[in-house]
C-alpha cells in the first residue's frame, strides 16, 4: 500500500532523495566530465518521475530533462521540477549546484524545496526564514551572462556583482544573507526559478519579473525572460533602476 503523504512532505522528500542520488553518483568516481553530468540529470528525473507516478498520479509534470506533457495545461496542479540545476557545477566538483521541486497551484508555487546537496540542506517553503540585518552589498549574477541591468543595478546602489553557479544556490544565498539581491536577465525556463521562488516568497524576500510583474508558471511557453529575488527592503530601489535601464537601452 502507498503511504499518504502531504504535499508539503513529499516536496521535502523528493529533494532530499534526489540530492542522496547525485551525491550517491557523484562520490564513488566511476564517472567524470559530461558522461557524470548525464547520468545524474537521467538517474534523478527517473526517479523523480517514478515517485510521483505512485503518489500523485493524476498531477501534471513539467522537468527540464522529460519530453513536455501538454496534458498539463488543463491541470490545478503541476509539479515543476528541475532534478540538477547546475549540471556542470555539479559534474566538476563545485558546491554551487541545486535540486529544485515545485507544486505549482493555478499557476503559483504553493509547496517548494530547494536542496543544496553539497551543503548537506534542503530549504523548504513550510519553514524557510530569511535572514536581516546588515546588508552583504553583493549582487548574485551569473557565472556565463551576467547580465548588463544587474551590472548597473550593482554600480547605482554600491554593491558588488558576484558569480555564483545553480539559479537555485543564487537565490538560497540570498536567503542565507550572504547576498541581498539575485538578479537576471537574458532568458530561463519556469524549471529554473518555479521552486526558487517559491522558498523565497514563503521565506519573506520579494520575488518579480524586473517590470514588477508576477511570476506565474504552468504556461504553454515556459520561457522565463527575466527574474529578480531580493530583500523586500531593497525591491522598489531595484525595479525602479531596472525600469531606468530599460527605457535607456530598450531591453534589460
Amino acid at each position: 500500500m502507498t503511504v499518504q503523504l502531504d504535499d508539503s512532505r513529499l516536496t521535502n522528500l523528493l529533494a532530499q532523495g534526489t540530492g542522496e542520488i547525485l551525491k550517491g553518483v557523484r562520490n564513488v568516481g566511476l564517472l567524470r566530465g559530461r558522461d557524470l553530468g548525464d547520468a545524474g540529470d537521467d538517474l534523478a528525473q527517473n526517479w523523480i518521475a517514478r515517485v510521483l507516478d505512485q503518489h500523485r498520479p493524476n498531477d501534471g509534470f513539467l522537468s527540464e530533462e522529460a519530453a513536455d506533457n501538454p496534458e498539463r495545461l488543463g491541470k490545478d496542479r503541476v509539479w515543476i521540477i528541475d532534478p540538477l540545476d547546475g549540471t556542470k557545477e555539479f559534474a566538476t566538483g563545485r558546491q554551487d549546484w541545486a535540486v529544485h521541486i515545485a507544486l505549482v497551484e493555478n499557476g503559483r508555487p504553493t509547496h517548494a524545496a530547494v536542496g543544496l546537496p553539497d551543503l548537506g540542506v534542503v530549504f523548504r517553503s513550510s519553514d524557510a526564514r530569511a535572514v536581516t540585518g546588515p546588508y552583504a552589498r553583493k549582487i548574485a549574477v551569473s557565472h556565463n551572462r551576467p547580465p548588463e541591468v544587474a551590472l548597473h543595478i550593482a554600480e547605482k546602489l554600491g554593491f558588488e556583482p558576484e558569480a555564483i553557479g545553480s539559479a537555485g544556490a543564487k537565490a538560497m544565498h540570498v536567503l542565507l544573507g550572504d547576498y541581498d539581491a539575485y538578479i537576471h536577465a537574458g532568458g530561463q525556463y519556469e524549471w529554473d526559478s518555479a521552486a526558487p521562488v517559491g522558498v523565497s516568497l514563503a521565506a519573506g524576500l520579494h520575488c518579480s519579473r524586473l517590470d514588477g510583474s508576477e511570476l506565474t508558471y504552468n504556461h504553454k511557453d515556459t520561457y522565463l525572460p527575466d527574474i529578480v529575488i531580493c530583500r523586500p527592503e531593497l525591491a522598489d530601489e531595484i525595479l525602479g533602476l531596472a525600469a531606468a535601464f530599460h527605457e535607456e537601452n530598450g531591453h534589460y
